[in-house]
Order: C-alpha cells, then structure tokens, then sequence
C-alpha cells in the first residue's frame, strides 16, 4: 500500500463540512507565520464538489477542521483553488459561480479550532468576480504570484473566451480582467512563470507553459493585453494534453507532463495502461522538443503532478501518490535514469486485478509545506496527510 511515505492522518469528506455529496477534487496551501515568536501556522484548503473545507495541519500531522464555504452556485465535479499572498482564489466549472476571493486570515481566528463556521458566500468574501466568464464558469485557476496574476482556463462555452483569462489581483478587493487569448485554442491548464531559463530571447519575460488537449502550447504574456503564441507543440501518443510543471523553476530547461487519456485509450507508450509522463526540453521556447518519457511501475491514468524539493509528486488517480525523482534529467533527458522513491497508494481496491486505468482515488497533492507534509485530496475517500521519510 506503500513505500517510503508514512500516514499521519485520514479524515474522510463528511467530517470536512460534505455530509451529502462526500466527494473530493483540488487542493492548496497556506502558511503564516507569526509575528510574535516566529512559529508557522500551516492550512489546507481543502475542494469538494459542494464546496471548499478549511483545516490546520498540526504538527503531529493530525487536521483541525476550521469551517467551509460553499460554492457560489450550483455543485460541480471540478473546483480549482489558488493561493496568492493572503487570499485563496476559488473557481468551478458550475455556471454562475465566478471566482471567490476569500481572505485566508479569517482561519487565524482561534476561536475556529473549537467552534468551526460554516462561512457566508455574501457577507465574508473579499470580492467576488465574474464579469470576465463568459457564464461564470472555469475549468481551471492558474496562479502568477510574482506578476499578481490569477488565469482562468477552461471556461465555457468552449465556443467563446476557453483560452488564458488574465485577472489582476493586485487589489484582491478589486479584481480586474487585463486580457485573454480569445478563442483560439481551449486551455485546460497551464504553469505561468516570469521566464529566467536559456533562451536568452525571453529572459525576464512572463511565459504560460499551457496544455492544450492536442498541443502543447506556450504563450507570451508579457503584455497581458496583448498575449501571443511562442510555440504549439503536438506530440507522440497525445490523446488529451492534460496538465504539467517545469522541472526547476528557476532554470526552466525541462518540463514534465501528463496526457489524462493516453493509458485509458492505450495510446502510444501507454499501450499498456501504464502511467506516463512526458518530458520536454524546453530550453528553446519557440521549438519545444519531447525527449523522452517515464513510465510508472502499475497500472493507472494520471492527473497533477507538481515539482517541490527536486522531487516530482504525481497524482496517479487509482495509484494514489507517486513520488518520482527526476535529478537524472540535465545528463539525460530520454528519462532512463527517473527512478519510482516512493508511492502511497489510496485505492488499493484495485490491485488484485492488476490496477485500474478509470477515474477515481487521487484527484491531487500539496507538497509545499515547510513541515514536509504532503496533504492527498481524493475523490471518494477524503483527505490523507502523509509525509516523505527518506532524504535524497
């Protein structure tokens, strides 16, 4: 069920606020620290389908359920949550909802540890936008901290504005649309950086590595106003241009994705339902080029993958969490050198039939807590925290 990575706590949907529907999607992190004596305080923004659940990670690794907010409007399978300073940036794919802007220091309230609040969509959000989704819907929220960027993608209808949808929060009070890349392509989700990698033609830039379905695309945003295409890139085995992440933020030579359909359609490398993820080299922007891949010792489609402490934290849905060290990548980028370091797998259901390639179990992770947890969102189930016991 497991390898290096040991549980500190399970707390199932229905003990996070969800009574009824019970069921899990995104998630993200906040930590504050305190003024007085230094000591930081970590949160998990936790998405449901009815939803966002508030908790304390403590450091035992236990949770302290704080409260939730529910959605703007209707449910939704897919909400996405973003963190950008003090304020938590909350999207669906439910029509209305528009994006809640919700101010993290609320959960600093001590009296939320014995007494959880079940917060109010009118009267304890920060702002409320809307006016930049065609229907108030997004598949997904991207985050630009640097450039104080909030990106939606996936809006519907896809016939209209799907692509980048630029946002300054700058004022989270005061939310603002600055840009979109129209209609040109549907956008399912994207990493946005300001570029200090070796194309020494965008150095300084604001670029959105961005997945496309069919393509892997990125844009210019420099200008927000005016956001223009550097490169769209198809590949071997594409079957839907799920999601991805630089390798090393600050270097931005390679880049690591996930195809959602390619192991349930047995395309290409994953003719055998085997996890893969594709890696880019990317020190071109303009002539992306696929090197290589790796593929996961069992059976299962992916989701989201994040980069944290040279480690890639893989969301395999029915695998559960795969973590994945890719350091071998700079002297060989075919992948031949990624090694499996550890897995916890949240849906072991499947494994006397050899594992399953459906939808299901791990929908995401948040490995960016100074306290090394690691907090799973799953579907079905509800929230794990586990932590990495090996040092590489």
């Amino acid at each position: 069920m497991c390898r290096n990575l040991d549980l500190y706590s399970f707390t199932p949907h229905r003990d996070l606020g969800s009574p009824r529907m019970q069921l899990g999607n995104d998630i993200c992190g906040w930590s504050a620290t305190r003024t007085s004596d230094g000591v930081t305080r970590e949160f998990g923004l936790i998405g449901q389908f009815d939803g966002t659940a508030f908790v304390e990670v403590l450091p035992t690794g236990q949770i302290a359920y704080l409260g939730r907010l529910p959605p703007q409007s209707g449910t939704a399978i897919w909400r996405d949550i973003k963190v950008i300073g003090e304020h938590a940036y909350i999207g669906s794919e439910a029509f209305g909802h528009g994006i809640q802007v919700f101010d993290l220091k609320s959960l600093l309230d001590p009296s939320l540890l014995k007494s959880p609040k079940e917060f109010n969509i009118d009267t304890d959000l920060t702002a409320w936008y809307y006016d930049g989704l065609p229907r108030g819907s997004s598949h997904n929220l991207v985050s630009h901290a640097e450039k104080n960027l909030i990106i939606a993608v996936g809006a519907k209808p896809r016939s209209d504005i799907s692509g980048l949808i630029l946002i300054d929060v700058a004022d989270p009070s005061n939310p603002k649309t600055v840009g979109c890349t129209g209609e040109v392509d549907y956008v399912h989700d994207a990493q946005c950086l300001t570029y200090y990698g070796p194309d020494t033609a965008y150095n300084g830039s604001d670029v959105c590595y961005s997945f496309n379905e069919d393509t892997f695309t990125i844009y210019d945003i420099t200008d927000p106003s005016k956001p223009s295409i550097i490169s769209s890139t198809s590949y071997y085995g594409v079957t839907y241009a799920h999601q991805g992440w630089v390798i090393d933020e600050k270097d931005q030579s390679y880049l690591l994705m996930n195809d959602a359909l390619d192991e349930s359609y047995k395309q290409g490398w994953a003719s055998d339902q085997k996890t893969v993820t594709y890696i880019w080299d990317i020190k071109d922007l303009s002539h992306p080029v696929l090197s290589g891949h790796y593929k996961s010792p069992v059976v299962a489609s992916d989701h989201n993958l994040y980069v944290a402490n040279g480690l890639v934290y893989e969301s395999n849905y029915k695998s559960g969490l795969r973590i994945v060290n890719a350091s071998s990548v700079t002297k060989d980028p075919t992948g031949a050198g990624f090694y499996e370091a550890a897995f916890f797998d949240v849906h072991p259901d499947d494994d006397e039939i050899g594992g399953d390639a459906d939808f299901g179990g791990l929908w995401s992770a948040y490995p960016y807590f100074a306290s090394r947890y690691i907090l799973l969102n799953t579907v079905e189930r509800g929230l794990f925290v586990v932590k990495y016991n090996k040092t590489d």
